[in-house]
């Protein structure tokens, strides 16, 4: 048999636009929860720890301007009460102040600031405690070669925004406010910065600047609380990724290996039994995969046992017609001459008719692939075939004079989903049968009605039955049983088997059964029952 397969065509609503396709979540799709899953885990954890971080970065901050500024206020109040001289416009001893700084412990990692009313440092932390900066020096210069210590234009520039950002904020401070926050020292370094006004009564004698240094360290800290959270989201990208790794592109990768050796080595089957017992798509691929090797297996095997067949079928009547014809140059009387030229016309029809069924037969796939199925009234179909045959009936009791008689027991339509060629084509078969085992002036009668979702009809006759074993095998491929009186070679043994094919290609059965005398209980004729699903259920 021919097998044609072709590609699917989706269905398109009508006026020829599609559906927009709306992104939904993968509810039957194990591994497509699975990807997502693992992906916004991963990608969770990431966005906690930043979460995490911002918390405590602005704490660590905060925490420190707080420190500051309660230090500061603290420095502020002192300097007022003992540094403040004259009236009625009370002014800063910068003598006094300065030794106040030093009086008063500042840590190291701290420095102090105190400016007066105009701006100018009367005082500075670092001056008081002989705070020296240091940095390592550069390698020695070769002759010729530029001075690398000297400031980069980048460096200058870079001193000079962070001197504009302390006159801003002391500005600031100048107004009375208390002004707190990041910014850049001279060197690049961030520090945290808390300027306080000194302020006796309503006039601000100067500004206090406290500045803690120590923010990379606070960076450095929140980076390494940041740290745990980056090694568990690597570790779940890398777990997830072995898992992805394991769960699909290894099984894809058998899947590949297992079709290209069913493809390299001839196989007729592919078996993945660990594959096959998973519940997600993969499983679902396996099973189809082997689902589909098994039924192709089964074609190729189909189609091997038709082959043989229909080698054996053919070399009956070639093997006939040759021996015909060898001793038709022996026989020289006109009646044994006569019978050797009817058994070579018969042995012609026989291949004639055997090529057709078979040609028929093996375009059956091709032609039920080709045509979809559609509404159609079995009933009113089965009145026109029945009707065809009353039309070449012939009169007497002469070899094709059998009846055909049709009868629908409900009046009303009785759709079924078919194909129209194929289905006439099976009832056409059943009477041709039919008629060949009824004796002359016999009848044919054809039933059809409507039950339990199903639309069963009956072609049945009036000739010999068949016998009890054989109610089964008449459905296989070249059985003949050929009724006396007619023709050797008048059945190809293909109808019955053709039928059977078309019949569960449709969803429906059929079956045969002998129609019994109820007067005598001996055998009265044959029944050959087709039931179809109903369309309208």
């Amino acid at each position: 048999m021919a097998t044609v397969t072709a590609k699917p065509e989706p269905a398109r609503p009508q006026g020829g636009v599609e559906p927009r396709r709306r992104l939904a979540w993968p509810r039957g799709s194990r591994l497509g929860r699975l990807i997502i899953i693992l992906n916004v885990l991963a990608l969770a954890i990431v966005v906690v720890g930043a979460l995490v971080l911002n918390e405590l970065r602005s704490g660590l901050v905060n925490a420190r301007i707080d420190s500051l500024t309660t230090q500061g206020e603290l420095i502020a109040n002192v300097i007022d009460q003992s540094a403040t001289v004259g009236e009625p416009e009370p002014a800063l001893d910068p003598y006094t102040a300065s030794a106040i700084l030093q009086v008063l412990f500042i840590p190291r990692s701290q420095r102090a600031r105190l400016f007066d009313a105009h701006g100018k440092v009367l005082a500075d932390s670092f001056v008081v405690a002989d705070h020296v900066d240091w940095k390592v020096l550069p390698p020695a210069r070769k002759p010729g070669q530029k001075d690398q210590a000297q400031q980069s234009p980048r460096e200058k520039a870079r001193a000079e925004r962070a001197r504009q950002a302390l006159a801003d904020e002391i500005a600031r401070a100048m107004k009375g406010h208390t002004v707190a926050g990041t910014r850049v020292s001279e060197d690049g370094d961030r520090v945290v910065s808390v300027s306080i006004p000194i302020q006796h009564v309503r006039a601000v004698l100067g500004v206090l600047t406290l500045e803690a240094g120590d923010v990379d360290q606070i960076i450095s800290a929140e980076r390494k609380a940041l740290l745990p959270f980056i090694v568990v989201a690597m570790i779940a990208i890398l777990v997830s990724s072995v898992l992805l790794h394991r769960l699909i592109a290894v099984p894809v990768l058998r899947l590949a290996r297992a079709a290209d050796h069913v493809r390299l080595q001839g196989a007729r089957a592919i078996s993945l039994p660990d594959l096959s017992e998973r519940s997600d798509e993969l499983g679902d691929l396996s099973r189809s995969l082997e689902e589909m090797t098994h039924s192709l297996s089964e074609r190729m095997d189909a189609i091997e046992r038709f082959a043989a067949d229909v080698a054996h079928e053919i070399k009956n009547p070639l093997t006939s017609i040759r021996s015909a014809i060898e001793t038709l140059d022996l026989v020289t009387e006109p009646a044994p001459r006569a019978r050797l030229l009817a058994i070579l016309r018969n042995d012609v029809n026989r291949l004639d008719r055997l090529v057709t069924d078979i040609s028929n037969a093996s375009r059956l796939d091709a032609e039920l692939s080709r045509e979809q199925p559609k509404a159609l009234d079995l009933a009113k179909l089965l009145g026109e075939v029945a009707g065809l045959y009353d039309a070449q009936l012939r009169p007497g009791p002469a070899p094709g004079s059998v009846r055909v008689t049709f009868a629908a027991e409900d009046p009303r339509p009785m759709p079924v989903l078919a194909r129209e060629t194929p289905i006439g084509q099976v009832f056409r078969n059943l009477i041709d049968n039919a008629r060949s085992f009824s004796p002359d002036d016999g009848e044919v009668r054809v039933v059809v009605n409507r039950a339990r979702g199903k639309v069963t009809t009956t072609v049945e006759d009036d000739g010999p039955g068949i016998p009890p074993d054989n109610l089964e095998t008449i459905f296989e491929r070249f059985y003949t049983s050929r009724p006396k009186g007619r023709a050797f070679g008048g059945n190809s043994g293909l109808g019955l088997s053709i039928a059977r094919q078309i019949v569960e290609a449709h969803g429906g059965t059929i079956r045969a059964e002998n129609r019994m005398d109820p007067a005598t209980g001996a055998i009265a004729g044959a029944r050959f029952i087709v039931e179809l699903p109903d369309a309208r259920e």
